[in-house]
């Protein structure tokens, strides 16, 4: 059975079901298998993992010669909006990149071209390896935002219930609570480049 064959019907598995739902007994009985199958290829279910969160990557949907000639905030924007893109439509993997750091090829190549831009330039290596951690680690926590439940119509009810002269400040700016998940998205996204930007004009960039 190729490999490819596995990792692929592992992610439907994780986007059906979960991350939890992933084992080589569930991915075995799902291809029809037995589990020595998917040991020939695979020596846990640590590397399916991997193989998982890497081909979700590999739909990271990045043009590496159009991001390199960018100027380097819209190339982070970029890397950032495609990334969580991508992450939306596997939710479910989200969870299975906490605590993981992928050295896939689809991750390894992500993680070349967003540190060749900031280093092209002119930000410092400890700077630039900063930046993208941020806005990974930025990504995934908006992903799994997305994979939470939300019932933003029960929540604005409670915001406007509230009593004007104990929560005036809530009451004030209660018709705009709760911030759909994509504006919130967007606004930090603006806020970590601005940020950067102000941070990096003495370094020449």
């Amino acid at each position: 059975m190729p490999p490819d064959r596995i990792v692929a019907a592992a992610l439907e598995l994780v986007d059906e079901q979960g991350a939890d739902a992933l084992s080589m007994r569930s991915l075995a009985q799902r291809l029809g298998s037995g589990t020595a199958t998917l040991y020939r290829h695979f020596a846990s279910r640590d590397e399916v993992v991997a193989m998982v969160v890497d081909r979700m990557l590999g739909e990271v949907d990045l043009d590496a010669t159009a991001v390199a000639v960018l100027p380097w905030q819209q190339a982070c924007t970029s890397f950032a909006e495609r990334m969580f893109d991508a992450l939306s439509r596997h939710g479910n993997v989200a969870p299975l990149l906490v605590g993981h750091v992928p050295v896939g090829p689809n991750a390894t190549a992500l993680r070349e071209l967003m540190l060749s831009v900031l280093l092209d330039h002119d930000f410092p290596p400890a700077t630039a390896a900063r930046v993208y951690a941020t806005l990974t680690r930025y990504v995934l926590g908006f992903a799994i935002q997305r994979t939470c439940e939300r019932h933003d119509s029960e929540v604005a009810s409670v915001f406007r219930g509230l009593d004007p002269a104990g929560f005036p400040a809530t009451a004030a700016v209660a018709g705009d609570l709760p911030v759909p998940l994509e504006e919130e998205f967007a606004f930090g996204l603006r806020l970590i480049v601005t940020g950067l930007e102000r941070g990096s004009s003495g370094m020449g960039s």
